[in-house]
Order: C-alpha cells, then structure tokens, then sequence
C-alpha cells in the first residue's frame, strides 16, 4: 500500500484551496501535513473513505461517519484547542505562529472508540447499537448568521470565517428562528385541517 508523493503533493494543494475558499487554514507545519494526508490516502485504500488518521477506523464506513475527515469535532476543537484532533486544520493563532499546537483531547463518544462494534447483522436493537454526533440530539446547539451574507450555520460558535463571503467571526450574530404554534381547534371543528 503505498501511496505515491505525487498524490499526496495534490491532495495538499487541493484541500488548502477548499479550506482557504471555506474559511479553514491547514497547518503550515508541510512534513507534518504530508504525512497526515498520506494517512487519509492510505485509508482511503483500505476503507473506502477518508478516515482521519489519527484515530481507529471501524472499517464500515457508517460507522465512521463522524470521523471522515474533516470530522464532526473539527470546528469545536479549532475553537477550543486551536487545531482538529490531527492538527490538519488550525486556527489563525496557530498558522501565525502565536501559539503552538498542544494536545486535543479525543470528543468522539466512547461507545464509538472501544468495545464491540455491530457487525452487519448484528441482533441488537437499532437503540443499543452506537451513534454518531450526526444521528445525535440537536438541543442545546445554536444557530448563527452572518450579518453580511446571511450565511446560516448551527454550531456552538460562530466559524472564524464564513465561508461565502469572508466575513470574520465577530460579524456573526446568534440567530434565532420563530416558530409560531396556530391553534387550529379541535378536529371537529371548522377550518381543522383535517375535517375541511
């Protein structure tokens, strides 16, 4: 399994244009960044798909969707830590110079990195087997807007850059969408939906 430089060399110039066009950096740090990109190439071979390579993949791609890169933990560990979990993506601090990458610790839920995984087949209810981030509950995670574009996302925090029109974190504002409940009567009544 070996993965020519040529490709790796690609994939570096490729995914830097993707993230500079959505508002990411990737760490300037090239050996450091070759080796990761070899890693993702490499799991790409054996899985099917773009695992990150610093963490175990189950082999079965649903299983790992939460981490194909970039991850679900992406944006809250560039937050948090100032870099992803690998350190492919960085903040702004970190790809000046201003502050060095330290250790993040691992978010992926537990069920998902140790112990058994459901096999195809597996006997147990859908309720008992592991979930990933993405088929997990949405309360409590909030919605911003770019007072620019109106670009809407729904994160903890608000991206760094937005990533259609450029604008800085700072020109995000919490974004709240109105729900409004009409009372329509009871079933029996008219003008109820269901009974005309």
């Amino acid at each position: 399994m070996s993965i020519a430089p040529e490709q790796v060399h690609a994939l570096h110039q490729k995914l830097r244009r993707e993230a500079e066009d959505g508002g990411y950096l990737i760490n300037p740090d090239e050996p450091w960044t070759l080796g990761l990109l070899e890693g993702i190439l490499k799991n790409e071979e054996r899985y099917g798909y773009w695992s990150c390579p610093c963490r175990l993949a189950s082999g079965r791609k649903d299983d790992d969707l939460d981490i194909i890169c970039p991850c679900d933990y992406r944006d809250a560990d560039l937050h948090d830590y100032g870099a992803c979990y690998c350190a492919l993506y960085v903040s702004d601090e970190v790809f000046k110079g201003l502050k060095e990458v330290a250790p993040v610790p691992e978010r992926r839920p537990t069920e998902l990195t140790t112990g058994p995984r459901p096999r195809r087949g597996d006997e147990r209810r859908p309720e008992q087997r592991p979930k990933s981030m993405s088929a997990m509950p949405t309360e409590g995670i909030r919605l911003w807007r770019c007072r620019v574009c109106g670009y809407l996302c729904a994160r903890e925090h608000p991206p760094g850059v937005c990533p259609i029109c450029k604008a800085k974190a700072e020109r995000f504002e919490p974004f709240v969408l109105p729900v409004t409940v009409a009372s329509a009567g009871p079933p029996s009544s008219p003008g109820h939906p269901r009974t005309g």
